[in-house]
C-alpha cells in the first residue's frame, strides 16, 4: 500500500503509523505544507494521512497552502482513495465534507477514555476494539458528523470523536497515532494551551500515563490493519 501523510509543522508527524507501515512492508511519503512542499494527485497513493497542528482551518491568509491541501482531500475522497484524518485532520475532512468547525465547549489535552458509539462499534474499522479505550488528546476545536457518515465515537468532553463515510474515510478528533515523542514535542511546542479545564491534564499527569502506549499501539494497528483490508492493499 501505498501512504501519504499531508504533515502541518514539524513536530506533528504521524508517529506509529509510520512504525507501523514500516512493519507491514508499505511505503510512506511525506508532504510538508509549512515548508511549501505540494500536495501529490490521488494517483500516487492508495491512503492519504492528514495530520494534526496548531492552525485552524479557517486561517487561509495566515496559511496559504490551506486552500491546496483542502483541494487534495476533496480529489482524493472523489477518486475513491483511503483518507484518514486526524485532530486538525479530521476537521479539514469534516468540513471538505459539509461539515462544520467551530470551538468547542472543552479543550482536550491528555490522555481521556473515548467510546464507540453502537454504529462505531458495529463498523468493520473498529473491529475488535473495546466498547472505551483510553486515548491521547490535544484540542480545542470540534467537527460536525458530515452528512452520510456515521457518528462513531465520543467522550465526556468532545461528542464528535470520529465519523467514518462508507470503509474507508475517517476523521479522528484524537490521536490514536501518538508515541511518547508526539507527547513530548507536543509539551515543548504547545505548552501554552495547557490551561486549567475539567478535560485539560498538567505535564506531569500526561507523562504518569505512558502505560497508555501500548494498549494505545495495539488499538491503532488493529484499525490500520482494518483499514488497509478495506482500501484492498
Amino acid at each position: 500500500m501505498r501512504i501519504h501523510v499531508l504533515q502541518h509543522v514539524e513536530f506533528e508527524d504521524c508517529g506509529g503509523i509510520r512504525l507501523w507501515a514500516e512493519a507491514q512492508g508499505h511505503a510512506l511519503a511525506t508532504t510538508r505544507l509549512d515548508a511549501d512542499e505540494t500536495p501529490p494527485a490521488p494517483e500516487a497513493f492508495d491512503l492519504l494521512v492528514v495530520m494534526g497542528g496548531p492552525m485552524n482551518i479557517h486561517e487561509d491568509e495566515a496559511y496559504p497552502w490551506l486552500a491546496a491541501e483542502k483541494a487534495a482531500i476533496r480529489a482524493a475522497v472523489d477518486a475513491g482513495k483511503g483518507v484518514l484524518g486526524i485532530c486538525l485532520g479530521a476537521q479539514l475532512l469534516s468540513h471538505i465534507l459539509g461539515g462544520s468547525v467551530t470551538r468547542g465547549e472543552h479543550t482536550e489535552i491528555g490522555w481521556h477514555p473515548v467510546t464507540l458509539t453502537p454504529e462505531g462499534a458495529a463498523h468493520p474499522l473498529f473491529a475488535g476494539f473495546p466498547e472505551t479505550f483510553a486515548a491521547f488528546h490535544w484540542h480545542g476545536d470540534t467537527f460536525s458528523i458530515p452528512e452520510g457518515a456515521i457518528h462513531a465515537a465520543t467522550s465526556q468532553g468532545c461528542a464528535n470523536q470520529a465519523f467514518v463515510l462508507g470503509d474507508r474515510v475517517v476523521g479522528l478528533q484524537f490521536h490514536l497515532e501518538s508515541v511518547p515523542a508526539n507527547l513530548v514535542r507536543l509539551i515543548k511546542h504547545c505548552g501554552t494551551e495547557i490551561v486549567p479545564g475539567p478535560y485539560v491534564q498538567l505535564p506531569k499527569e500526561m507523562h504518569n500515563g505512558r502505560a497508555q502506549f501500548a494498549p494505545l499501539k495495539d488499538h491503532l494497528h488493529r484499525f490500520l490493519d482494518s483499514l488497509a483490508a478495506a482500501i484492498g492493499k
